[in-house]
């Protein structure tokens, strides 16, 4: 992110999306070696042939080699995939802009000017408040808002967010161009918990 920063332009924050996603996967890491290793050693003892008496000896090596591909199978084909996407998702907010990052190889950005910025919404399901995690919603004025999910410490994430908008240069701030003033309600960067900030 340092060689694309913008003159005068500071990062304020890395993170990537709450870890939740990963119980799963670290479950599964735990849970199929278990499973696969069991198997193997039922098959091995000869579980098969007093299971089924007209499976031969013969077939051990490829029973063995079956537990092993599907403990792989699902290893790699469910866990490791959803490890590298978390690991390979990053929200950046900086002093000028919030750039979600997605992807390894196959890369997709989405960068949003804070200066676009006219409202910023949290939205949390019940696990999502119980982990302080949530989506943020940024409504930029285009029929489609943008929204940054699962983001760790999300009223953090938010204050940040709404402090790098109030440090903007004067006339780059939302709302002062092209945008009808309101006098009774607060600008994006007004807004903390609780309501309305009477710094």
């Amino acid at each position: 992110m340092r060689r694309v920063l913008l003159p005068g332009e500071q990062v304020i924050v890395v993170t990537r999306p709450q870890p939740r996603m990963l119980i799963v996967p670290a479950l599964m890491f735990i849970v199929v070696p278990a499973l696969a290793a069991y198997a193997c050693a039922w098959v091995v003892k000869g579980g098969p042939a007093r299971l089924v008496p007209l499976v031969p000896k013969e077939w051990t090596p490829w029973l063995l080699a079956v537990c092993l591909a599907l403990a792989a199978w699902v290893l790699l084909g469910y866990c490791l995939p959803r490890v590298i996407a978390w690991h390979a998702t990053r929200y950046i907010l900086t002093s000028q802009r919030i750039v979600a990052r997605y992807g390894m190889l196959r890369r997709r950005d989405e960068l949003i000017p804070l200066a676009a910025v006219r409202h910023v919404a949290i939205e949390q399901s019940l696990l999502q408040r119980l982990l302080h995690s949530g989506n943020i919603s940024l409504e930029t004025g285009y029929p489609l808002g943008t929204v940054v999910p699962d983001v760790p410490e999300v009223a953090t994430f938010r204050n940040f967010l709404l402090d790098a908008i109030e440090d903007l240069p004067q006339g780059e701030a939302s709302g002062t161009d092209g945008m009808n003033y309101n006098p009774g309600e607060a600008w994006p960067w007004e807004t903390r918990e609780g309501g309305r900030d009477e710094r």
